[in-house]
């Protein structure tokens, strides 16, 4: 099997797309940074997958968020997945959720698709309530309002693995809703342990062996932090001085964890003093 790879593939002779997607490493690289519970690691698992595949739909060069805030035992779960096909992700919860579905997780909250340009184009925001019991059903009402593409999702997890099949319908004229409801049945006969334990090859083939296949070749995934020295001195600039000065003086360090990854960051005063010594030699050059 391939692992950590997308595939994308066409129904021949009807208005389908889709992708499979299957994470080993970066699934396991993903749960190295916390001890999650059960049913919070359930639900990281399958966004894992979710982004990805949505990410995969469009044709842009930027990154897709995934997220979830709610008022119940996790207040957020937040998915980052990029064009370049690497990701990230997190879950904060602040007790044990009391059962696997979506009430159960997040009590009250709403589910936000997040898409960035990374060359200045508009940020697309879409947003629904969160009243499905899974994650599938969520994001098949996120595509009903925000009237986009029909597309349906499968989502699987273990603790080794996390996959998902995506379908979505073309536009054409020419409705094809026999084509359409044929593919989505024929999805629905995959199990969960298939969908992990399968290649990609395995798994389309016994779903659509009676349909005309092209299957492109696979795509790389990989877990990839976005967090830097450069970023996290940044963050501390945008402070301004007498505050970072103030931190130190409380702590005699400033000491930033990056919660997707378990990055440590540490800064003294010697490097706050060349953060801010850098920062007006910046400012004099651009005056002149």
């Amino acid at each position: 099997m391939q692992q950590d790879s997308l595939h994308r593939f066409l129904i021949e002779n009807t208005d389908v797309r889709g992708e499979r997607v299957h994470l080993d490493q970066t699934w396991q690289q993903l749960l190295a940074c916390a001890d999650y519970p059960a049913p919070v690691k359930k639900v990281l698992g399958e966004a894992l997958a979710a982004a990805l595949l949505l990410s995969a739909t469009l044709k842009y060069n930027g990154s897709l968020s995934l997220q979830i805030n709610g008022a119940g035992a996790v207040n957020l779960l937040l998915i980052q997945a990029s064009s370049a096909g690497t990701v990230r992700g997190l879950a904060r919860w602040k007790h044990i959720p009391q059962g696997d579905s979506l009430p159960d997780i997040f009590g009250e909250g709403h589910l936000v698709i997040t898409i960035e340009p990374n060359d200045g184009g508009e940020r697309y925001q879409g947003i629904v309530d969160l009243q499905e019991d899974s994650l599938t059903d969520a994001l098949a009402v996120y595509f009903e309002q925000s009237e986009q593409l029909k597309t349906r999702l499968w989502l699987a997890v273990d603790d080794n693995s996390a996959a998902g099949i995506l379908l979505q319908r073309l536009p054409n004229d020419d409705s094809d809703d026999e084509g359409w409801n044929r593919s989505v049945s024929l999805a629905e006969t995959l199990s969960s342990d298939e969908l992990l334990s399968l290649d990609a090859e395995t798994v389309l083939y016994r779903l659509f062996h009676e349909e005309q296949l092209r299957l492109f070749d696979a795509e790389s995934i990989k877990f990839q932090c976005t967090c830097s020295q450069e970023k996290i001195e940044g963050m501390v600039a945008s402070l301004g001085q007498q505050e970072a000065e103030n931190m130190l003086k409380e702590h005699d360090e400033i000491a930033i964890d990056c919660e997707f990854c378990n990055q440590h960051y540490q800064l003294d005063g010697i490097d706050i003093k060349r953060i801010f010594a850098e920062n007006m030699a910046n400012v004099s050059k651009t005056i002149h």
